[in-house]
Parts: structure tokens; sequence; C-alpha cells
């Protein structure tokens, strides 16, 4: 006769089991509560926002990452994952429609490991909670970030230092807690207080930014021109890196969907100097 112990631990067991194989969900499921969370519907973006190539239909682990470049891609099938997260998918308005070259293989990789491919652009970049800029905030402690306006698309964020710091200061800041040091293009002022910042190619807002009356504004990547608005309007720009200043929120959406549907998540930094 089998010892109630025994007993208990088979059914402990496949009770562990029963939630192992139900701790996933299904595509169209992500896909629907990503859309909803996102407010992917208020934008207007360069590229589709959501599902861009379709794999399995069950999804129990997520690759996330910046870039849905070819490493990403071979490490997302290395950890047999069902699906992957980006900030920068696929089928940019401004290029070629056809599947060849590089984009062939990339997504050659993804059919045929069955790998589902999501991408969400500006719609990340503005969440209020997991997008990048509010990350970005995050990364560097900065205090009272806020968007500039209350639109749901606003992309362009204000706050505060948590102290005073001198221009040489905030640039040693931004390395210290992004890992890449910063071009610095410096105005007139001695002291850092006030800053705005958009992540990525956002160095156009450096009008906009002036026009707020902060101290400095922070974004990813640099044109001939921002040297130019930076000295006439008097404030420092500091150019973070658009990998570098974009890689915090897509990793806290991947975050967000482990704690919220008990999905196993791995973010995989691939390093990218620009």
């Amino acid at each position: 006769m089998l010892q109630p112990r025994f007993l208990y631990l088979c059914y402990h067991q496949q009770q562990q089991q029963f939630f192992a194989l139900d701790n996933n969900m299904q595509r169209a499921e992500l896909e629907t509560y990503l859309q909803t969370f996102l407010q992917v519907e208020k934008f207007r973006d360069y590229a589709p926002n959501g599902l861009q190539v379709e794999g399995r239909s069950r999804i129990a682990r997520i690759v996330t990452g910046v870039t849905a470049c070819q490493p990403l891609i071979d490490a997302a099938i290395s950890w047999q994952a069902d699906a992957v997260l980006v900030h920068h998918g696929f089928f940019w308005k401004s290029e070629p429609q056809v599947l060849v070259g590089m984009k062939q293989r990339r997504i050659k990789a993804l059919l045929a490991h069955d790998i589902n491919l999501f991408a969400y652009h500006l719609p990340l970049d503005a969440h209020p909670k997991v997008g990048n800029n509010i990350a970005l905030a995050l990364q560097l402690a900065l205090i009272d970030a806020q968007p500039v306006s209350d639109l749901p698309q606003e992309l362009l964020w204000r706050g505060q230092l948590s102290q005073e710091m001198s221009p040489e200061g905030l640039a040693e800041w931004i390395t210290k807690r992004l890992g890449r040091a910063p071009l610095h293009l410096p105005a007139s002022n001695t002291v850092i207080r006030a800053v705005a910042w958009c992540t990525g190619g956002a160095q156009d807002y450096i009008d906009q930014a002036s026009a707020l009356g902060v101290d400095a504004f922070i974004s990813g990547e640099v044109s001939e021109r921002t040297f130019h608005s930076a000295a006439e309007q008097g404030i420092h720009y500091y150019a973070a890196g658009h990998h570098a200043t974009e890689r915090y929120g897509i990793q806290a959406l991947g975050e967000h969907l482990a704690q919220q549907f008990g999905l196993e998540h791995r973010f995989i930094d691939i390093d990218n100097p620009v």
C-alpha cells in the first residue's frame, strides 16, 4: 500500500509539472496585451509595431534586446526562446522592401526555429512606466522626471539632477552609469541642474529643450548642426549613444512581462558603440 507521504510527493510533483507547463501564454494574447499596454494605436511610426515575424503559438521564453540583429537572434536560438522582443525591428519605411542579404538571413533564422519577433519603437520610447525615457531617468538617478506635455506620444522629457554638477561632472556621471563616455558639446554655463532628454536619435529636440530653459540636453546621437544649436543657444549637449540610452526600456518591458505572466525572460545586450 502506498504511504501517504509518497502520495503527497507524487501529487506535489504533478502540480509543479502542471504549473511549469502552464507557465506560458498564447502569442495572440501577448500581442493584444502589448498593443494595449504600450498604447500602440496612438502613434504614427516609421515601422510596424507589434508582431513582425510569426513563430510558434505558445510563448514561455522571451529574449529582449535593443535591435533584432543576427547575434541577438542567434542568442535567442541558443536559449531556445519562443519570442524575441526588441525596440528596433524590421521593415522601416526608408528600407528596400525585398528580403535579400542580411535581412533574409535574419528572418530565415527566425522562421527556421519557429521564433516570434515583436518590435515596439516609439510606443516604447514614450511609455511612462517601462519606456526608454523613464528608464534612462532611473539609470541616471534623475528626479522629477516627466514628459514635457500630457500627450501619450510625447517623447521629450525633463527633470533635475539629484545635485548640481559641473558640465564635466555630468559627463563623468553619464559615463559611469551607461558604461560609455558621451560626446559633450559645451555651452557657457558652468553649473547644471535642470536637464531634458530623449533617447536614441533625437538630437534635433535640442531646440525644444533649449526653449524649456534647461541647462543640458541628453540624447543618443549627434549631427553637425547640433554643435551650432548647442553653442548658440547656450545649452550643453551630451550624445550618450543610441544603443546605450535605449537598452533599459526593452529590458524593463521584458521584466514586466515576466512578472505579469510568469514568463522566462533573458535580456541580451549586444554591444554597439553607436
